[in-house]
This record gives structure tokens, C-alpha cells and sequence, in this order.
């Protein structure tokens, strides 16, 4: 037996071992106790919070924070996939019931910049913008695959809007991304810029620019 396998055996028994599956849930627990408390203080203040301040939320010792995470970025890059994650599977819960997969697709464009509306604590969507383009620099990989979450709904509707023959033969990973472009840049303009006549942009219109693009708009 080589050197190599032999290793990799040791390796695979450690893994299994009850030791070494109690540190690896502890780990885990600690991770998820850390970024509970940033985003409590996130939806407090964005990312306007010390590395004391966090340990402090989190109780937990400052070497411990940063056997976890190699940087406050890293933390919030965590932090910002998260809630992403849990907002796509909101919108899906949410949609689930209703009766077409271009409807779907309408709920979640719409649902996404409603978000805004009326909002008189903007704390949240401008934690996410400014994080999102800041941290993309550092992180662009991660950052995408955290807009894919959205992208993939949008995409798994649009196969079935296509296979129904409610939509063109297209692609629909391809139209994915560019209605998730246009959402980010939307909700990312609007999370900072006030509203005015001539550039306001409601939820609806944005809707109504994709489905026109999609090809399911109306005829005039």
C-alpha cells in the first residue's frame, strides 16, 4: 500500500471518528452563533460595526472569530450569501401556488423591488448593495454564485414557461442572468436614489420591460 492511500485512509478514519465529529459541530455552531450576530447588528447598522463589537454580540473570544473567518469581509460575504439564499427560497415558498411559471417569474421581479417601496428603514437594501459591488472586487466568484440562487429560480420557470409553450424557444439560463442583471441594477439604483418623475421606476414596469424581452408581452 503507498504512502498516499495509506494517508488518505487516515485521513477518511479521522474524519469519522467521534473526536473529530464533535470539533467539526462545534465549529459549526460557533460559525452559525457569529453570523447571527452580524446580521443582527447588520440590520442595526450595515456593516458599520467593529470586530469587538461583534464578538462581544456573539460571545465568543476574539481568537476564536478569526479561526473562523480570515477577515470581517470574509464574515460579510458570508452574511450577504445568506441572505440571499433565504430571500430566493422565500420567494419560491411564496410562489409556489401560483398557477404558471411565467406568473412565478413576475412575482419574483416584482417582489424583489416592492422590497422598496414605502421602506422607511433602507439599512438592509443598501448593506446589500454596497456590499455586493464592494466585495464582487475581492470576491467574484463567491458574489456571483450568491446571484445565481436568484437566477436559478428565474431559470427553472422559464424552462417550464418554454416547455408549456408560454414563452419562445430561448435559453433560459441565458435570460436568467440578464433578468437578474437588470433587477440588481434596479434594486441597487433605488436602494440609494429618491424617486423622481422622470426616472421613477415601479415594480410593475420593471416587470413589464422583462416580459416584453421574454416575449410575453402584450402585442402593442
Amino acid at each position: 500500500m503507498s504512502a498516499a492511500s495509506t494517508t488518505s485512509s487516515a485521513e477518511r478514519a479521522a474524519d469519522r471518528s467521534p473526536v473529530a465529529q464533535r470539533s467539526r459541530a462545534r465549529q459549526v455552531q460557533l460559525t452559525e452563533a457569529v453570523i447571527r450576530a452580524a446580521r443582527r447588528l447588520v440590520a442595526e447598522r450595515g456593516d458599520q460595526f467593529t470586530i469587538q463589537e461583534l464578538v462581544k454580540e456573539a460571545g465568543v473570544a476574539v481568537q476564536t472569530f478569526y479561526r473562523l473567518f480570515a477577515s470581517k469581509d470574509q464574515l460579510l460575504l458570508a452574511v450577504l450569501g445568506d441572505l440571499i439564499a433565504e430571500r430566493c427560497a422565500e420567494l419560491e415558498e411564496a410562489a409556489r401556488e401560483l398557477p404558471d411559471p411565467v406568473g412565478r417569474v413576475r412575482f419574483y421581479v416584482t417582489s424583489v423591488l416592492e422590497v422598496l417601496d414605502g421602506a422607511e428603514d433602507l439599512t438592509g437594501p443598501r448593506f446589500s448593495t454596497a456590499q455586493h459591488w464592494r466585495l464582487y472586487q475581492q470576491f467574484p466568484a463567491e458574489i456571483s454564485q450568491s446571484t445565481q440562487y436568484f437566477a436559478d429560480l428565474v431559470a427553472r420557470q422559464l424552462e417550464l414557461a418554454r416547455v408549456q409553450g408560454l414563452l419562445p424557444e430561448s435559453d433560459p439560463q441565458r435570460d436568467a442572468w440578464f433578468v437578474t442583471q437588470l433587477v440588481l441594477s434596479v434594486f441597487h439604483h433605488y436602494a440609494f436614489a429618491d424617486r423622481d418623475d422622470r426616472a421613477a421606476t415601479s415594480a410593475e414596469d420593471l416587470w413589464r420591460f422583462c416580459q416584453h424581452a421574454l416575449g410575453n408581452g402584450p402585442s402593442d
